[in-house]
Formats: structure tokens, sequence, C-alpha cells
């Protein structure tokens, strides 16, 4: 017996081969058969019974056995039964959720306890008296039944509540399968309301998505060894991949997110049909149900989308768009009813559109946030992928960065939705709507996304019935949808060149005021840290001075000292450190001001990372040998910094008594062990030409100090860093410093450029042999929406 409790427990060597339902059906068994034997044959007057997910024979290794020892009341050796099953588990490691209750006990302690009421809808015997299992699971339906009103809202509840707690398995980098929305609970959720005969049983659909969750956390509980781990953690996902026979882990991601949303679309348009016959009092047997006209050939219908009497979908290719837009519109749910003959019976729209579905399809995204859910719904129905195509390439297609909250198909979703919020700040609201939802389309498709996606876009945009002209904005939209994210996060917006290059790419202003909007909706579709006050800031000035630049006026650049700078440098102390809050929350100033000094930047750089303190923006200047560092940091938890340890710290490294490099990789080995969502990959060394300036990208792990590494390696190679801005992308930093030579010229040689990427490269802990083909190669495209904390660090020449 110990050995078939050890499999029970994922702790036996070899643990059976078989995976999925087989692996079920297999673990069930053993269970049943160890109880049965440790049952033996008590008699009448006693049973036991498995309830959850015991009881609907999903075990996993390590599972619980969730069981019920039921009896008569009468019977005298209940306790010694109890002994007799209890002991022998609990010795062996096997979890137990156990109870000793007669039938009227069960049901009473069901009234109070969801979970338990839970658990007794799924009851099976398992042994001994099959009448008392059979009374019990008909009184336990038969209550819950009878108390629908009442539980149904605490089941709704408590599905929400995980939601809000747990995230989503579509959308989670590591769900959890089990517990999240659209995990398996919804799916135990969606059998409850069934079993009230208040909704029909899960659709076969349904439960395939829910047969994937099962036969991934199967393998899940077989890496852990049977503990209780029902998260598909990132560094399991090609073993569980390879199990259960997928490709690679992308495979399984796109597989599980796909059985998410199924399960999580079924509960909401279950529930919300369920909500609403709850509320209904007033409607009676016999009554006619209201017709509200909405569209032609749309109505509403006792709350819900429905088809009008004597509408023909077949004959009507832009009534599928008609209804969704009239479901965003007035909030209302489709009717199932209707979704699903449209779905059987919608053809496929003519090319190009007729002008009314393109006018739908606008008026859909139009409605924001209400648009989501029914393209949600069109979606699960296939109807969306009948509309585009192109669609079933992004189609639940995941995005494994922790940056990226949605998937590709429900970013654009999203993105559509934030940019409805524009559309009366721009002449073309109906190509803003329309870019936001195709912007991102290439990422489903081989080769860079910006690239496919402008191919894609070129073929959907005459079939959607766009004149040639449109079609031009909107490819020029995905092909800038990064232009001003990058350009204001990673280059120098105060460098009149920057300004140049932004607006000689938009060519209009039209273009640059839909990109404008189109990468405020984009950030923040893509995650909460990925659009900010900030990065607003900077895209605004850096949109404002290429605006002028389009309309031949003067670019409003700052000059290079301003009266403020100028006082500052006149101060007269050895060193000077200020802190000053800025308008921005959890932002300060620190002002240095000291004698100019070879390597100042980076002995500055390295006093804030050893201070804990994030550079956003910096500039720096210097006037009769005095230089001034003007840095907008980001203090932990809003803690204002603390001047008078900053300027001992300045004081010690310009003595020399200070190693800030040891310091700053101590402070990284206290992090060595500290868990990342992904593997950082190795750091790149990128050299581009931006007019007369020669910029040098640095793509390396965010750790303690990278910029002070970066700049002390620049410093000993007699480089003038003009300019340095500083970008967090998730787990990397994305650095760019405007390099010249020492006396002035660009750094144009080859094996110059491939001597400082081996240096930097060194300092970094790269591959410096690969730093060759780093030289020359233009910066490509960051993945868009990251999370960008720019920080600009000018230094004078010298």
């Amino acid at each position: 017996m110990k050995d078939r409790l050890d499999v029970l427990r994922g702790r036996h060597e070899p643990l059976p081969a078989a995976t999925g339902a087989e692996l079920r059906r297999q673990l069930t068994a053993l269970a049943d058969d160890v109880l049965t034997e440790l049952f033996g044959e008590p008699g009448s007057g006693i049973a036991l019974i498995a309830v959850g997910g015991y009881g609907r024979a999903e075990p996993a290794f390590g599972s619980d056995l969730d069981l019920v020892l039921v009896h008569d009341g009468r019977r005298h050796d209940v306790s010694a039964v109890a002994d007799a099953l209890w002991y022998p588990l609990w010795d062996a490691g096997v979890g137990l959720d156990h109870s000793v209750r007669t039938i009227e006990e069960a049901v009473a302690v069901a009234d109070d306890d969801l979970k338990a009421a839970l658990g007794l809808l799924d009851a099976r015997h398992v042994a001994g008296d099959e009448s008392l299992s059979r009374e019990l699971s008909s009184r336990a339906r038969t209550r819950w039944r009878t108390r629908a009103p009442k539980r149904l809202p605490e089941l709704a509840a408590a599905v929400a509540e995980r939601a809000a707690r747990l995230g989503e398995v579509a959308f989670l980098l590591e769900p959890d399968v089990k517990e999240s929305r659209g995990g398996l609970r919804d799916v135990d959720a969606l059998r409850a309301l069934a079993a009230a005969w208040v909704a029909e049983v899960p659709s076969e659909r349904v439960l395939a998505a829910a047969g994937v969750l099962l036969d991934v956390r199967g393998e899940i509980r077989r890496l852990s060894a049977g503990r209780p781990q029902d998260r598909l953690l990132l560094q399991d996902g090609t073993a569980v991949a390879e199990a259960l026979g997928h490709p690679d882990s992308m495979a399984l991601a796109h597989t599980v997110a796909d059985a998410g949303r199924t399960i999580s679309w079924a509960w909401d348009a279950t529930w919300y049909r369920t909500a609403a016959g709850l509320r209904n009092t007033s409607w009676r047997p016999g009554r006619r149900p209201v017709r509200r006209p909405l569209d032609e050939g749309v109505i509403d219908q006792g709350g819900e989308i429905q088809l009008a009497l004597d509408v023909e979908p077949a004959k009507d290719p832009v009534l599928v768009l008609r209804v969704a837009a009239a479901a965003a519109r007035t909030g209302l749910p489709l009717g199932r009813y209707a979704i699903d003959r449209l779905a059987r019976e919608a053809p496929q729209m003519p090319t190009p559109w007729p002008p009314a579905a393109h006018d739908a399809l606008v008026a859909l995204l139009a409605t924001g946030d209400a648009a989501v859910g029914v393209l949600e719904s069109l979606d699960q129905v296939g109807l969306l992928v009948r509309l585009l195509p192109e669609w079933a390439a992004v189609r639940s297609r995941p995005q494994r960065n922790p940056y990226h909250r949605f998937t590709v198909d429900r970013h654009l979703m999203e993105t559509a939705a934030r940019a409805a919020a524009f559309t009366r700040e721009v002449d073309r609201p109906d190509l803003l709507l329309l870019g936001a939802l195709l912007h991102d389309i290439g990422k489903g498709f081989p080769g860079d996304h910006t690239d496919a996606g402008i191919e894609q876009v070129r073929l959907i945009g005459p079939r959607l019935g766009l004149p040639p002209d449109d079609v031009a904005v909107l490819v020029a939209m995905v092909r800038h949808h990064l232009l001003l994210g990058e350009s204001a996060t990673r280059r120098d917006i105060d460098d009149l060149a920057t300004i140049e290059a932004v607006a000689a790419a938009v060519g209009s202003d039209r273009v640059l005021t839909l990109l404008h909007r189109l990468t405020e909706a984009d950030s923040r579709a893509t995650g909460p840290s990925a659009w900010n006050a900030w990065k607003a800031r900077l895209i605004g000035d850096l949109v404002t001075r290429a605006r002028a630049l389009l309309d031949g006026e003067r670019v409003p650049c700052p000059p290079r000292l301003d009266d403020r700078q100028r006082g500052l440098l006149g101060l007269t102390e050895e060193h000077v450190v200020q802190v000053n809050p800025l308008p921005d929350e959890g932002m300060f100033e620190v002002v240095v001001v000291t004698a100019d000094h070879v390597g100042l930047l980076a002995i500055t750089a390295g006093i804030l990372a050893m201070n804990r303190l994030d550079i956003r923006r910096a500039s720096a200047r210097s006037h009769d040998g005095r230089a001034l560092l003007q840095a907008a940091v980001a203090a932990s938890h809003g803690r204002v910094p603390d001047r008078a340890k900053l300027l001992a710290d300045l004081r010690a490294a310009l003595a020399g008594t200070v190693d800030i490099a040891e310091r700053l990789a101590a402070r990284e080995r206290d992090y060595a062990g500290v868990k990342h969502w992904t593997t950082p990959g190795p750091p790149q060394v990128i050299f581009d030409d931006l007019g007369a300036t020669t910029v040098l990208e640095v793509r390396a792990p965010d750790r303690a100090g990278v910029l002070f590494r970066i700049v002390r390696e620049l410093s000993a190679l007699r480089l003038n860093v003009a300019t340095a801005i500083v970008a967090t992308l998730g787990l990397d930093v994305v650095d760019a410093f405007y390099l010249r030579e020492s006396d002035g010229t660009p750094v144009a040689d080859a094996s110059r450029r491939g001597e400082i990427a081996r240096a930097v490269l060194t300092a970094l802990g790269g591959r410096p042999e690969a730093a060759g083909s780093a030289a020359g190669v233009v910066s490509p495209p960051a993945a868009d929406g990251a999370r960008t904390d720019p920080a600009a660090v000018s230094t004078a020449p010298g």
C-alpha cells in the first residue's frame, strides 16, 4: 500500500508515464482501490463519498483527497471506521480534506459553507452503503437548486474575488491554471450554475478547454513532485510542452491562453444571463417579450441583443458589425441565439467592404472599453477571424515579457479602446481607431513585426474600402508606431537632429498627431508601468517641437544654459548638493555643482546608484572649470533622498576613499538569488549615426550601476559623452550615448567602434568577441509599449 500512496503523493519512482485523461483515470482508480481496502466491509448505514475534484475524478499528483464519511446516525463504530481510514493516509503524508457527518449534518453545513456545497455537487460513491451516497447527493443538489437565488450571487462574488486577486489565465506570464480567472475553478462554477437548473451544462468547447488545463496541471504536479503547485512557471514550460506533445513552450502558452479565454468568456456570458434571470421577477409565462429596435435587423429583447424576426443573415454581410456596434453602444450582451446564428449563417464580407461595414466597425471601436467584450464574443465564435482573416495569426498569441499584460490580440483590442478617448483630438478618428487595432498585427507573422505589419496593412486597408491616401496614412502609423516612444526615451529631444529625424519620418502634421495618440493608447494598453507623467511630458515636448518644424516655425528647444543654471554654476562652495521635489509623484531633482572632473558623470551615476536612486533624466553643463549636473531621480517608496549622505559620498568618491565599483558589486551580490520572470539576454552594443553625431546604444540586463560601468569605460577610452539617455525596458536597460572623439570628431572608424564595443561588453560581463558584429548596426525597434524610464545625462567635452 505504501507504494500506491507514494504514487498519489507524486513521490514514487517511477511515476506513471501516462499523461492527461489517462493519468487522471489511473490516479482515481488507485485512490479508489486504496480507500476501498481501508474502508473494509463495515456493513450498511455508512458510506465513503468522494467530493470536489476527487469526486469529479480529476486528481493530480499530491492532490488532497476530498472525502465525506457519511452515516445514518445509528451506528456506534463510526469513529473506528474513520480512524481506520484517516490514520494510514496521514501517516503516508497524503493530504486530506475530510469530514464525518450524517446526511442532515452535511446538508446543514453546506447551507452555510459555499465550498462544502460546491463539493457535494460532485459527490461520487466510493465504498459502503450506496443508498446513503445517492440520498446525500440528491438532497444536496435539491437544496442547491432551492437556494439558488441566495447561493448563486455568493458563487459569482467568489469568482470575481479570485479574478481580482490572481489575474487571468489568458494573460499571466505564470498563470495559476486552477484558481486564476478562466481556470478550473471557473469551470466548476459553470457546472454549479447548471446544477441549479439556471444554465446549460458547459459546452464541449469549454470542457475541452478544461481538459487542456487539467492536463497541464497534471504535469506541473509531476515536476513539483506532488507539491501543491498549480502555477505554470516559465522554467517548467518546456518540460510540460514536451510531455503533452506541444512543439515548444510558446505553443503551450498559446494553448493555455486560448483555453483560459474560452472559459472566462463562457462564465461571463452565462452569468450575465443567469443574473438577469434572478433579477427579473416581473416576467410571467405567456407574456410576450418586449422588443425594441436598435438598428436595421437588430433589437433589444429582454435585455439582450437579438436579431429581428424577418432578418436573413446569409444575405446581409454587414449585419454582424451592426449587431456588434449596437451591443457596444447600449452595453447589452449579445444574445446566445443571435451570436450562434450569425456564426452559422453570416457570409464573408465582400471585397472591398461596403461603406456601411467600414462605418459600423469604426462605430464599434469608438465605444472604447465596451468594444472589448463585444470583440471577445465575436472572436469566441469565429466571427472576428471571418471579418479579418489576419486576426488568426495573433489570436491568443502570448507576449512572454513582464511588461505586456495581454496577448497580442487582446492588446490590439485594448489599444483601440484606449484610443477611443482621443477621437475628438484628431482630424481622422477612423484612422486612429483602425491604426490602433492593427498596429501590432505583424506580430503573428515571420520577421520583424513592424515590417510584417506594414505588408499586412497594405492588404487589409484596400479590403476595408479605404482609398489609397488613407491606406498610406495607416501604413505610416504601423511603420512608425514605435517612433515617438523610442525617440523621446532613447534619444536627446533637446538635439535638433532628433527633432528633424522625427519630422522627416512622419512627413505631416496629420500623421504626427495620430502617432501621438496611438503611442499613448499603445502604452496604456500595455501595462501599468508603460505610461506615466514623465513619459507623457517627454513625448509631448517632442511632438510640439516636431510640429513646429513641420509648420516652418522656430523649434522651441531650450538654451544650453538658462539663468538658473548660470546661477548654480556661479556658486562658490567647493561641492554643492541640492535635493528639490518635482511635480511628479515620487520624483526629485538632485543638483551637483563641483569642479569639472574627468569621469564626473561616472562618479555621479555611481553615487546615485549606491543610494538606490533611479535616474530618469539628467543634464550636465560646464563653465569656467565648474560642472553642473541636474538629475531627475525616482526614489523608492517616495522617500526624500538624503542630501547630506549624497554630499558625503560625493566628497569621498572625488577623494578616492570610496570604491564605487565594489559597493555596487556587493549590492548586486545581495540580489543574486532574486527570481526573474525570464533569463536576461546577453548585453548588446549597437552604433547609429544621427546627423554629425555617433550614437552608441547599449542593451544590457538591468543591474546595479550599469550606467556607471559603461561611462567609466568610455572615459578610459578618452571619449567625450555629449549626451546619455537611459531607458529601462522590463529586465533590460537601453542606454544611448552621444559620442565624439577627444578632438570633437564623430566616431566613424570601424576598428575604433569595435574597440569601444569590446570594452563595454567586457565591463558588462558579455562576450567581447561578439562586439565586431554589433559595430555599425542600426538600432532595431524595441518591444513597443515597454516600460521606459528615460534619463538624459549631458557632460561637457573632456
